[in-house]
């Protein structure tokens, strides 16, 4: 579900939002905001998390191959508008602002991620993803990838349009990460466990 919890007459800055947030009563719950406007999201799901994680993890290991950039995650807040006041909190993030884990910055950046990873909830309505995916474009992220687990594609885009991905389909990093390639497929699977290994193994029967 996504809340407005405050009217145009009552608009936050960036810095009382910083505030709000981490209240203590508040730093349980997941806030963006959008010119002024304080919005609460829901909390995501494990498909949310798994398709995350799995992401992440691709996006990681060829950060690390490379030697270049750095992924975060969790809705990590990134100033998209000063003085409209919006700041946003992409799923997943690639930056290449600081080399050092000592110059990240203290609270939210004001320089946006070249790549924006969004996963798609029950509940995002298509005009709040819609106005999240411009206000990334219009302030400096050149790609956002918007992953849906239920038909399990991916959404491309950029000012150059858009492309969408079947899960038989390979995502690539583009310009932005040369070389990056993932199949779709590989973004909604769990790990081979020992679990899965017991289920889909035949019992010997006894001589």
């Amino acid at each position: 579900m996504i809340v407005s919890l405050r009217t145009e007459t009552e608009l936050m800055t960036v810095d009382e939002f910083y505030d709000f947030v981490n209240r203590p009563e508040n730093r349980a719950r997941i806030f963006e905001l959008v010119r002024g406007e304080v919005i609460e999201l829901s909390r995501p799901t494990r498909i949310h998390g798994r398709v995350c994680i799995n992401t992440g993890f691709a996006l990681e290991t060829f950060a690390r191959k490379k030697k270049k950039g750095y992924v975060v995650s969790n809705d990590s807040g990134v100033i998209l508008e000063n003085e409209a006041g919006t700041v946003r909190g992409p799923d997943i993030a690639y930056y290449e602002d600081v080399d050092q884990f000592e110059d990240l910055p203290q609270k939210w950046g004001d320089i946006p991620p070249r790549l924006a990873v969004e996963v798609l909830s029950p509940n995002d309505g298509a005009s709040y993803l819609t106005q999240k995916i411009q206000d990334y474009l219009d302030n400096g992220v050149e790609v956002v990838w918007v992953i849906d687990p239920d038909t399990k594609t991916v959404g491309v885009y950029s000012k150059a349009g858009v492309q969408f991905l079947s899960e038989k389909q390979t995502l690539t990093g583009g310009y932005i990460l040369p070389g990056f390639r993932v199949k779709v497929s590989e973004l909604f699977k769990l790990p081979e466990t020992s679990i899965a290994k017991s289920k889909n193994s035949t019992p010997k029967r006894k001589s």
